[in-house]
């Protein structure tokens, strides 16, 4: 990962955009409908730090080589990250082609290396994007605390949120219907009750492309990640960052067991045949996800 994305809060931030012309005016276009103010600065005022204090983000676009780099040097001695649009040499972060759904956003980038490449990728990833999956981030924002209250441990939060994704509450958002939405999700909430987790293992020798969609939404919700050393490391990129990680000789009967008992989902990846065997002691059921062969 050459750059590292983040996401900038815009509700009570301030965002400056110093220069004029197509490309200030692109900037300025991107906060549209956003809850940041934008304070547009031009000529002697773009070169004095003072016009960027307190600003959370600052965008700097001029056709005048010196005018961009002395209005970048003054956002940075305000302490504000800049952006210098075709200049990549002065920019602390670059902007990504954005995904807007509202409450949900999705970003790609490649670090300024290709601008038209992130653009192409955007309209791709943009198809797949409901229109309405704002609401339903909306929604899951909402009733956030609660579901927090209702359900302290994580892996069980996890769960339910997985399952509430593709249920009654999800689409009644989906269709505009922000109150029934949140009364099926309270309604479901009320209805939950604890589950046992799952064991799924995996031959992940990779590559990674070949692996199937089910397998891949298993590493992406697992709990838990169990790895041979010598798995194919891109399978384990797919996984949860946040994953608890476990060394193989660390998973005996009764620990996976009790991993089991409380919940959690368990990813056991194997380098080769996965020894089905191995898991008799312990008394639970093992799902084998699909390889699909090279």
């Amino acid at each position: 990962m050459d750059a590292f994305p983040a996401f900038f809060p815009l509700a009570g931030r301030t965002v400056v955009i110093a220069g004029a012309g197509e490309g200030a005016e692109a900037k300025a276009r991107l906060f549209d409908g956003s809850p940041a103010q934008v304070r547009r600065l031009d000529g002697p005022e773009a070169l004095d730090p003072a016009g960027y204090a307190g600003a959370a983000l600052a965008f700097v676009a001029s056709p005048d080589d010196a005018f961009a780099e002395a209005a970048a040097a003054a956002a940075r001695q305000a302490h504000v990250p800049v952006n210098v649009v075709d200049r990549p040499a002065l920019c602390d972060f670059t902007t990504p082609a954005v995904i807007d759904r509202g409450e949900v956003v999705a970003a790609i980038g490649t670090a300024g290396a290709s601008p038209m490449l992130a653009t192409l990728l955007r309209h791709d990833i943009e198809a797949r994007v409901p229109e309405g999956a704002g609401r339903v981030a909306a929604l899951f924002r909402n009733l956030q605390e609660e579901v927090r209250r209702a359900l302290p441990e994580a892996h069980r939060r996890r769960a339910f949120l997985r399952a509430a994704l593709t249920g009654p509450a999800a689409q009644a958002a989906l269709s505009g219907d922000m109150e029934a939405a949140a009364r099926r999700l309270r309604q479901a909430l009320q209805e939950d009750a604890p589950s046992l987790g799952v064991v799924q293992v995996l031959d992940a020798r990779g590559p990674a492309e070949h692996l199937t969609l089910k397998a891949s939404r298993a590493l992406a919700a697992a709990d838990v990640l169990v790895c041979d050393p010598g798995v194919d490391p891109n399978i384990v990129s797919l996984a949860r960052r946040d994953a608890e990680r476990l060394a193989p000789a660390a998973l005996s009967a009764e620990r996976l067991r009790s991993l089991v008992e409380d919940g959690m989902r368990v990813v056991r990846l194997h380098e080769g045949h996965v020894p089905t065997d191995d898991f008799a002691d312990a008394g639970v059921t093992i799902e084998v996800l699909p390889v699909v062969e090279a």
